[in-house]
């Protein structure tokens, strides 16, 4: 049985009784209150990790996932839905952060920053979410790459920053190479270097690769080879 499918009986009573209040109230609340005005909540500055881990009874690993659960629902309150954008995402980026605390190998708060909250219609509140996203890659890159290598398709295609996305992506290439990550994700700068037109430093990277022995994969040999002829071509054209 895997950590995140955890018996029922595995939870502190203590916890499980917080949490079915909590669902309960929110229940009552909706089905019996009669006034039409409906009054936004906002998100509640989160608690100190200190108060979490002694609130977590034990168990943070459990908590983690009940603070997300509730995290992720809090945009629908009763008579009103809130969207993403909406949210304070300073508060929101503290709650990932304590969550995260609580059990650094629970990576849903990654990619609720990465692929939720970090596509809002809202250019700020994206970098923030980038900008968290970054950091946590750099305390377990090993684990944490494919969130690294979503923020940069994020400043790539959604912010058009081709600057940051070549920043984040020659992060990704300064890992040292293990089965564990794909090789394409650290040769991501490779191709951003292309979108930026500085085509004659994608080729000497991308030829310098192949020539190294480092790609393995004959499917993968040709597809970089193909990119690499379409480079010579474009440049001849230019």
């Amino acid at each position: 049985m895997s950590r995140d499918e955890r018996k029922i009986s595995s939870v502190p009573p203590l916890l499980l009784l917080f949490l079915v209040a909590a669902l309960c109230a929110q229940g009552i609340w909706s089905r019996y209150l009669s006034d039409p005005s409906v009054t936004v909540t906002a998100l509640p500055t989160p608690p100190s990790a200190s108060i979490l881990k002694v609130a977590a009874l034990g168990q943070p690993d459990v908590l983690a996932r009940v603070l997300m659960l509730w995290l992720q629902a809090f945009d629908y309150q009763p008579g009103v839905s809130i969207a993403f954008r909406d949210l304070d995402y300073v508060r929101l980026e503290v709650w990932l952060e304590r969550i995260l605390q609580l059990d650094p190998q629970f990576e849903y708060p990654l990619l609720a920053a990465a692929r939720l909250y970090g596509e809002v219609a809202d250019e700020v509140k994206q970098r923030r979410m980038l900008k968290f996203t970054a950091r946590q890659f750099r305390r377990d890159p090993q684990v944490r790459w494919q969130w690294m290598a979503h923020a940069v398709y994020i400043a790539k295609h959604r912010l058009e920053d081709l600057d940051l996305a070549l920043d984040l992506a020659r992060e990704l290439h300064a890992l040292p190479a293990t089965d564990a990550i794909p090789s394409w994700v650290r040769q991501m700068h490779i191709f951003v270097l292309e979108d930026m037109g500085e085509l004659e430093s994608a080729k000497v990277l991308l030829g310098g690769l192949l020539e190294s022995g480092e790609i393995t994969d004959r499917h993968e040999q040709w597809f970089l080879s193909q990119r690499l002829h379409e480079l010579e071509q474009r440049s001849e054209g230019h």
